[in-house]
Parts: structure tokens; sequence; C-alpha cells
């Protein structure tokens, strides 16, 4: 038995399998104050349900008969906000991150497609999933997805035609949990391209997703948005996302830097893990490093972001002003590992500011 999500969660299960309403149930029932207080076939006995008995979270499924997790969605976050735990299968990757959009707060990754008691697998990152979105801000999460839905995804954005840098390069790590994947939208979409810089991401997330997230950048940025592969020469002008499952790390050979993944471990309580991006990218790139963590719940990326200001980087954390979860930022803050600290909508600025000290310097 785990740790109690530490307050009385009162859940709506809504899926239109049988199966999964009462393996859903008996999973969440099993969890220290949590009470499953109804189920819903699809979203108009969700509406029904939630009028009656107003549940603090909602595990919902996305393709459902008469009104399908997007209409409800919508509705839900117009008409009474309550955080949301989208439980999807890794073929539905593209409609999570739309559900993100609309306002859900996380997601869980269904291990089939299919009725299977493999579900019941999924217990203890379930109860992770429950803490975090009880920590997080409602307000904040329908702020955030409201600013990403806004974003032009039917107009892809035209790629620079520069020729990127292969030769020296500032890195830009980037570290992130709950409510990241909107964060880190925000982040990327709105960076002015810098043929110069690299950006990596390290967002705790399952396999099967981070190639969707990877193609859904890259429609809304100048940079070269991939999901990353082993034994890559790293670029200026790229954004590598760290697959889902698997740690992110740098080997330095020569002048060059090329991309090392590693699978995770059964026992890695952070994956990817933001730390090992953090301190490998501070061994490889040093001063030439800067590091930006983003909301999320726990204390990743602590040790990474002092590992990057003790090699001479520059460290940013997200502010408790937007951070949908201050966990991950404020581990940071408090260890003495952060040099500056604010907005999302501020991070870009004191990007572009420390770049453009940096090349005066150099200049």
């Amino acid at each position: 038995m785990g740790a109690s999500v530490g307050k009385t969660a009162r859940v709506l299960v809504v899926d239109d399998s049988a199966f999964y309403r009462q393996s859903l149930s008996l999973m969440l029932n099993e969890i220290p104050g949590v009470e499953v207080i109804g189920t819903a076939a699809d979203g108009l006995e969700a509406i029904q349900a939630i009028t009656k008995c107003q549940p603090s979270v909602i595990t919902l499924d996305l393709e459902m008969p008469r009104m399908d997790g997007f209409g409800f969605l919508r509705w839900l976050m117009r008409t009474m906000p309550t955080p949301v735990l989208v439980v999807s299968a890794a073929s539905d990757a593209a409609n999570v991150f739309r559900a993100l959009e609309l306002g859900a707060a996380d997601f869980l990754a269904k291990p089939t497609h299919r009725a299977s008691w493999e579900i019941l697998q999924v217990r203890r990152e379930l109860e992770a999933k429950l803490q975090a979105i009880l920590a997080a801000s409602p307000a904040k999460l329908r702020e955030r997805a409201a600013k990403s839905a806004a974003l032009p995804v039917s107009a892809p954005i035209v790629k620079k035609v520069e020729r990127p840098s292969v030769d020296r390069i500032t890195m830009i790590a980037v570290g992130a949990s709950t409510g990241g994947p909107a964060a880190i939208q925000t982040l990327i979409s709105t960076l002015p391209y810098d043929s110069t810089c690299a950006v990596s991401v390290a967002q705790h997330m399952p396999p099967g997703f981070t190639a969707s997230f990877a193609e859904r950048l890259n429609r809304l940025s100048e940079w070269r948005v991939v999901e990353a592969d082993s034994g890559h020469w790293c670029r200026g002008g790229e954004v590598l996302i760290c697959p889902g499952g698997r740690h992110l790390s740098f080997e330095r050979q020569g002048d060059r830097v090329r991309t090392v993944l590693e699978d995770a471990q059964a026992t890695d309580r952070y994956t990817p893990s933001v730390d090992r991006l953090m301190a490998s990218s501070a061994e490889v790139y040093g001063s030439d490093l800067i590091g930006i963590i983003l909301t999320g719940m726990g204390h990743d990326g602590r040790q990474g972001m002092a590992l990057i200001k003790k090699r001479g980087g520059f460290t940013i954390a997200e502010s408790e002003e937007t951070a949908v979860v201050f966990g991950m930022p404020n581990e940071a803050i408090q260890e003495g590992a952060v040099a500056v600290v604010a907005p999302l909508h501020g991070i870009v600025d004191q990007v572009v500011r420390h770049l453009t000290a940096g090349a005066r310097k150099v200049g």
C-alpha cells in the first residue's frame, strides 16, 4: 500500500467501458484518502453526476458515445472547473495533448487499448498522479490551457533556412512534470530561433506519447523539434525531446556532442529524469548551459540545477505565480540552485537577456 494522497479526494470515473469503470474504481478505492463517489459511461452521464456529487477529481476516457471527452472538457472548464486525469492508450497520444489543451491536468497511460487486467499494474502511478493533481491549481490549469489552445495549430510555422550551428552552442536544458506539456509548448513556441543554441527537454511522460508531443511542438515553432534518438550529433536550432520511458544524457567527442539514451529501470522514481539530463548537460556544456525548471511535483531537477550552477551555467525556475504545481521549482529554489525566478511568460526574456549579455562578453 502506497502513501496517502494527503487529503480526501472524491473521484468520478468516466469511461464507456464497464470493465475500466470497475477496475479504475477498484484501484482508486484502495488508495488511502480516496473515495469513488460515482461513475459515468459518457460525457452526458458525467454532467448529470457532477451536478449531484461535486467530485474533486475526475478520471476521463476520451473516446465515448453521445458526448466524448472533448465535448465534456469544454463544458466542464466553462461551467464547473474541476481537475481532470485523462486515462488513455498510447495510440491516442494526439488526442491526449488536445485534452491537455482543453484543461485536463495530466494523463495516465493504459497498458493496452483493449480491456485487460493489466490496467491494475498502473496503480502506483495512478496514486502519484492524484497526488500531483490535488496539489495543482485549477485556475492556473485553466489559464494555461486557454493560452495553449489559442496557438495556431492549423498553420505550421515556416522553419528557418539558415544552417544550424554544429560547433560551439549553448544548450538550454528544460525539466517539467505535472502541467509541463502546456508550459513547454508556451516556452518553445515563443523562444526566438537561434542557430547557436539547442534545447533539450525531459518531461515526465510514459512511452508512446513523446513522439506526438514533439510533432506538435514542431508545428508551432521555428525550431526543429524532434524526439531524441541515441547517437544524434547535437546541432544549434534543434529541440530534443527525451522519449518517454527513457533517460537522455550527452557525451562529448572532440569538439562535438552527441546524445545517449538509456532505458528507464523499474526502480527509477522519475522518468525521463530531469536530474540526469541536467547533470549530464552540466558536465558536457559547463558555462554554455541554461537550466530551466518548470511546473511539477517532487524534487526531480533539484540536484541537476545545483550542478548546472556549480559548473557556471545559468539557472531559471518558474515562479509560483504561474506554476501549476510549484513543487519542482520550489525544491530547486530552496536548494539555492536558482539564479532567477520568473513567471512562465518572463522566462524567455531571461534567456534572451542572458544570451545577449554572453554575446557582448565574447565580442
